[in-house]
């Protein structure tokens, strides 16, 4: 019997806690390593939803044109800390270029097996397990202010025609019969059947670390600060609690990979997106099912803590506290759509999604190291945090995915 091989994952969140559990399947003995408790990073204050619908990028065309209109407009949702915009126009160059028809058609492309399947992903992932109570099937509606605004966002909805996602249109009074919570600026939804939400993303992440836990994982809190190599082949992890050996190793820490990166020798383009939300704790009234505020570009899902609305965008790195203006206007766009709603208090938090100028996470094996990565995903964290952890156990264990992953290759920032 030879022993079980080991490996460390890096970061607690949806998409390491994912690779654990995947591994630990296969016969791994594995050691969950973050500076945190699991879940409360990223995973913790996301939208709550299993976004099959979202494989299509922010960079699509005529992105330029939009931004130009939304940075001077503070009821944009678009946020710009001005000082901040010298560090990040590297990435800015990058990601604007992205912002064509091809290049938007390759990264659909490219997105779509990462988030089409995530119910029966995370369903996988849960199935037998106490955390499975927190997954939710609901349908997911667009929310417009009417017909105009819908054909607005056409270029996207031809996208998701041709992915086989064409939505039930609902107008008029019908929209109210189909949604009370909302008030008379909604007057058109766009309803996609058969999706999923997250009842509680924080409790889902951290019940999951404790379903790897029972089943003989590990998990310590420490800060991981380098990595042993001898051969070019990962040996351990060192952390400010000590060192740690392993046969493989996964970096799955969210925007928090990119130190680490550059220890390996790669500079990685990663921004954070600053996102946002509020909690409505006790609220009078909830949607039936999750929907997207189309105007205010935010998300809301009723959840166990009350409903939750999250988005918008803000660029100015990790270091900066929360912004005013941000919450303020999804304080004002929530009034707006939800006139009648009341509730006992709020809660606010911001997070931060890990972007690539190619809005394609980072999954595979750094060169021949043995040590793969796991983080990157944008908008789509959670929703296809299983699905990327299954796809890396797959790769540690040679097992052969059924998917090309050449284009979420860590090795093209080498």
């Amino acid at each position: 019997m030879h022993p079980a091989a080991k490996t460390i994952v890096i970061g607690a969140g949806i998409s390491g806690v994912s690779s654990a559990i995947w591994l630990q399947r296969a016969g791994h003995e594995v050691l969950l390593i973050d500076k945190a408790a699991p879940g409360m990073g990223a995973s913790y204050g996301n939208a709550g939803l299993l976004a099959q619908w979202a494989f299509i990028p922010v960079t699509t065309p005529g992105l330029l044109r939009t931004a130009a209109k939304y940075l001077p407009d503070p009821k944009s949702p678009l946020f710009m800390q001005w000082r901040y915009l010298p560090r990040m126009l590297p990435w800015l160059r990058q990601f604007i270029g992205n912002a064509n028809d091809t290049d938007t058609r390759r990264i659909v492309e490219n997105l779509k097996p990462l988030v089409t399947d995530a119910l029966d992903q995370h369903r996988s992932l849960v199935k037998g397990s106490a955390a499975q109570k927190w997954i939710a099937e609901s349908s997911f509606s667009f929310a417009y202010k009417d017909r105009s605004a819908f054909d607005a966002d056409s270029y996207g909805w031809n996208l998701r025609h041709e992915a086989g996602q064409t939505p039930e249109i609902i107008e008029g009074p019908a929209v109210r019969e189909e949604e009370p919570i909302l008030g008379p600026r909604i007057n058109l939804l766009a309803v996609l059947k058969g999706h999923g939400h997250i009842l509680n993303p924080g409790r889902y992440v951290a019940e999951l670390a404790e379903v790897f836990q029972q089943a003989g994982g590990r998990f310590v809190t420490a800060e991981v600060q380098d990595f042993d190599l001898t051969n070019g082949k990962i040996t351990a992890v060192e952390t400010n609690h000590g060192r740690f050996d392993c046969d493989h190793a996964i970096l799955a820490a969210g925007i928090w990979s990119k130190p680490l990166m550059k220890k390996l020798g790669l500079k990685v383009p990663l921004e954070a997106e600053r996102g946002y939300h509020i909690i409505y704790k006790n609220p009078s009234q909830l949607p039936r099912n999750p929907m997207m505020i189309a105007a205010g570009k935010f998300a809301v899902n009723p959840m166990e803590t009350g409903l939750r609305c999250a988005g918008l965008v803000e660029f100015g790195g990790i270091k900066a506290g929360p912004s005013r203006a941000p919450i303020a206007l999804l304080r004002h766009k929530t009034r707006e759509v939800f006139p009648d709603l009341r509730y006992d208090s709020t809660e606010e938090w911001l997070g931060f999604r890990p972007s690539t100028p190619d809005s394609l996470p980072l999954i595979g094996e750094i060169r021949n190291t043995g040590i793969y990565t796991a983080f990157g995903h944008q908008h789509v964290g959670l929703t296809a945090g299983p699905k990327t952890g299954r796809l890396v156990a797959d790769l540690i264990t040679d097992r052969r995915p059924n998917i090309d992953l050449s284009a979420y290759s860590p090795n093209r920032y080498c």
